[in-house]
């Protein structure tokens, strides 16, 4: 697993797109949104909650959007040039191949993560609470999209094909979890369907952990950051072992 971590660093390291991309997106989305778009608290639409509501939205979409692409094209990319085939001759499992991958996963991400909230406070002026949850948060997060890439490199037919997937998939749980758009702005019959996401418990977490303002504070007694976390993690092992499952001994 050591040797397969190291090997999975060194090939996103020397992608020199992949690394640009991976952190060039997240800024140009705060760029765009939090320093031109201006957010107006007393108005009406979209962003006009303070800077500080929109940090999960910002953090999510790295914590979705990089795993699930990676993951997905990384898996394919083992499928086309028969790599599964030569790890199945050695020690490595199917599980412990993806724990290395998604080891690699999270030091990009929680890299990704620190570079966001620095430039949310500097560039929107957020005033957000720093949370030492905020690290828990985004690991199960990387644990639980992990394991959707790889069933989404497991189940399409090639490298593009998984990327577009990852894409079709992100583009609307990105905006339909409560991460830029909040639950009131959606139509009342959509409510129910925003729990069927795990960004969802992301976001309300994250939110609840850096947004003083944030609502609910509780959740049936127990702390919403606490009991979002709780939930988060059920899904992140579920989707963790489904992953697991889906990965091809051969191909």
């Amino acid at each position: 697993m050591r040797a397969e971590t190291s090997a999975g660093w060194r090939s996103f390291v020397r992608r020199r797109t992949a690394v640009f991309f991976t952190f060039f997106f997240p800024v140009i989305l705060i760029v765009i949104f939090g320093a031109l778009v201006r957010t107006d608290p007393t108005g009406e639409g979209l962003f006009t909650e303070p800077p500080a509501f929109y940090v999960p939205g910002y953090l999510a979409v790295v914590v979705l959007f990089t795993p699930l692409s990676r993951m997905g094209s990384e898996v394919a990319r083992h499928r086309e040039g028969s790599r599964f085939e030569k790890l199945a001759t050695t020690p490595l499992s199917r599980a412990e191949w993806l724990l290395a991958q998604t080891a690699v996963n999270a030091v990009i991400i929680g890299l990704a993560s620190l570079l966001i909230l620095g430039l949310v406070v500097v560039l929107t002026g957020a005033e957000i609470t720093v949370s030492l949850l905020l690290i828990p948060y985004v690991l199960v997060g990387v644990v639980c999209f992990c394991g959707v890439g790889a069933m989404l490199g497991s189940y399409t037919d090639s490298q593009d094909g998984a990327v577009a997937a990852s894409n079709a998939i992100g583009l609307p749980l990105l905006f339909l979890s409560e991460t830029f758009i909040s639950l009131e702005q959606l139509p009342g019959w959509f409510g129910p369907l925003v729990n069927l996401s795990p960004l969802t418990y992301f976001a309300r977490g994250v939110r609840a952990a850096t947004f003083p303002g944030a609502e609910p504070a509780e959740i049936a007694g127990i702390d919403a950051v606490v009991a979002n976390l709780v939930i988060l993690a059920v899904v992140a092992l579920f989707a963790f072992a489904l992953g697991a499952r889906s990965i091809p001994r051969t191909d």
